[in-house]
C-alpha cells in the first residue's frame, strides 16, 4: 500500500512539474512560435501516448480502461488527454496483428513480403481467448452494428460507409474464385489436429492449413448452387517473398479465362501476439458452438499504388457484413481498411478474408468458415436474383 501511495505521489509531482514548466515557458517565451509548436505536439498522438506512459507507468489494456488516477492525470493535461485513444489501442489485443496481412507496405503500395516470426507455444499454454468487437470512437467508423477499423493514414469519417457501388453481377458460369496468398498458414494443434510444420504455425499439408478452410467455404458455396474455383496453389512456398505477386498472376489468369468470376476471396488466418508473448485466439459462440471469428480486410490507395475502385470493394464487403452481423452474435470482427491493395484492384468483388488466428484450432476455423460462407452465400443469392 505504501509503495502504491509513493508511486502516486511521485507521478503527481512529475505531472505538476511538467505542467508548471510548460506554464513558465508560456510566460517567458515568444508565444506565437511556442504556441504553434505546443499545438503541433498536442496533435501528435504518438507523443501524447509516450507522455502518458511516462506518467502512468504500465499501460492498461483497452478492455480494462484507465483507472481513476489515470483519468485524473488526463483531465489535468489536454496534451495527455490527446493520447488516450492511442494508448488504449496499444493495449488492445488484436489492433496490431504480428502476422497474417500485417506489416508496413512497400513503396509501391502493395503488401510487404516479410514472413512473420511466430514462436511455438508448447501444449497450448499461453493461448488467450478473446472476441474482437468494434467500439465507438478511436479509429472505428460505425454504421449501426457494422464497424470498420481505419488503419490507413487517410482522414475518414462514417460517411465513407455510404460510398461506393456494389458492382458484383452474378451470372452463369464460374462466379466465385478462392485463392490463398499465404496458403501454408496453419493453426494451433491444441485440438489434436497434428501436422508436419514447414515453419511454426505453417504447413504445406493442405488438409491442415488455410487451404482446408477455403475448401470448406467452397463446399458451402457449391451447396447453394454457385460455381466455385478453388485454387489450392501455395503462393508462399517454398519462398514467402513474392507471394502476392504469384497470387496476383493466378487471379489474373482465372479472370481472363472466366470473365464470369465476380467474387474473389483470398483466404488467410490472422496472427495476434501480446506484448508478453501470449497468443490470442479469436472466438465467438454461435448456437452453443465455439468457432473462430472471421475478419474481412480491404485495401486502399493510401500506400501510393493505384486502386481507383477501392470504395466499390468496400461497398461489397459492407453489404456482406450487414447481413453477417444480423445473422450471428459476434462471428465477424470489424472490417479493416489497410494501406496495401492485396490485389483487390483486379476486381471490385475482391476481399481478403482472415479466419481466426494462429491460436485457434483448425476445428474452430473450419466451423467459423462454414458459418461465414453460409451467410455470405445467402446474401449472394439475393444479389443474383
Amino acid at each position: 500500500m505504501e509503495n502504491k501511495v509513493g508511486r502516486a505521489l511521485r507521478r503527481g509531482v512529475a505531472l505538476g512539474l511538467t505542467l508548471a514548466a510548460a506554464w513558465t515557458l508560456s510566460l517567458t517565451a515568444d508565444l506565437t512560435g511556442v504556441g504553434g509548436r505546443l499545438a503541433a505536439l498536442g496533435e501528435d498522438p504518438a507523443l501524447a501516448a509516450s507522455l502518458m506512459a511516462s506518467q502512468l507507468g504500465e499501460l492498461p489494456g483497452a478492455r480494462q480502461g484507465l483507472t481513476g488516477w489515470g483519468r485524473l492525470l488526463l483531465r489535468a493535461s489536454p496534451l495527455l488527454a490527446a493520447g488516450e485513444g492511442p494508448v488504449l489501442a496499444l493495449g488492445e489485443p488484436g489492433t496490431e496483428p504480428e502476422g497474417g496481412t500485417s506489416g508496413a507496405p512497400d513503396p509501391s503500395g502493395d503488401e510487404d513480403e516479410e514472413q512473420p516470426d511466430l514462436q511455438p507455444i508448447p501444449g497450448g499454454e499461453g493461448i488467450v481467448e478473446m472476441t474482437g468487437q468494434g467500439k465507438q470512437g478511436s479509429h472505428y467508423l460505425q454504421d449501426g452494428k457494422v464497424y470498420v477499423y481505419n488503419r490507413t493514414d487517410l482522414e475518414l469519417d462514417a460517411s465513407l460507409l455510404q460510398e461506393g457501388t456494389t458492382d458484383v453481377s452474378l451470372g452463369e458460369g464460374p462466379q466465385i474464385l478462392i485463392v490463398h496468398t499465404h496458403g501454408s498458414e496453419a493453426y494451433s494443434m491444441t485440438d489434436g489436429d497434428l501436422y508436419e510444420e514447414s515453419d511454426p504455425y505453417r504447413t504445406t499439408d493442405c488438409t491442415h492449413n488455410v487451404v482446408r478452410v477455403g475448401e470448406e467455404m467452397a463446399t458451402v458455396f457449391r451447396a447453394y448452387g454457385f460455381q466455385v474455383i478453388h485454387d489450392t496453389t501455395l503462393c508462399d512456398y517454398p519462398s514467402y517473398n513474392g507471394a502476392y505477386d504469384r497470387s496476383k498472376a493466378l487471379v489474373e489468369q482465372w479472370l481472363e479465362r472466366y470473365p464470369t468470376i465476380k467474387v474473389v476471396f483470398d483466404v488467410h488466418r490472422d496472427a495476434l501476439v501480446g506484448s508478453d508473448g501470449e497468443v490470442y485466439k479469436l472466438v465467438s459462440t454461435e448456437a452453443g458452438q465455439k468457432v473462430a471469428q472471421v475478419m474481412m480486410v480491404l485495401g486502399t490507395d493510401a500506400g501510393g499504388a493505384a486502386h481507383p475502385r477501392w470504395r466499390d470493394n468496400m461497398a461489397f464487403a459492407l453489404h456482406l457484413q450487414k447481413n453477417l452481423v444480423k445473422g450471428y452474435t459476434s462471428l465477424v470482427r470489424p472490417t479493416v481498411l489497410r494501406k496495401s491493395r492485396y490485389n483487390q484492384q483486379l476486381s471490385p468483388g475482391s476481399i481478403l478474408v482472415e479466419v481466426g488466428g494462429h491460436g485457434n484450432s483448425l476445428t474452430e476455423a473450419v466451423a467459423g468458415a462454414r458459418l461465414w460462407a453460409d451467410n455470405v452465400a445467402r446474401t449472394l443469392l439475393d444479389m443474383k436474383q
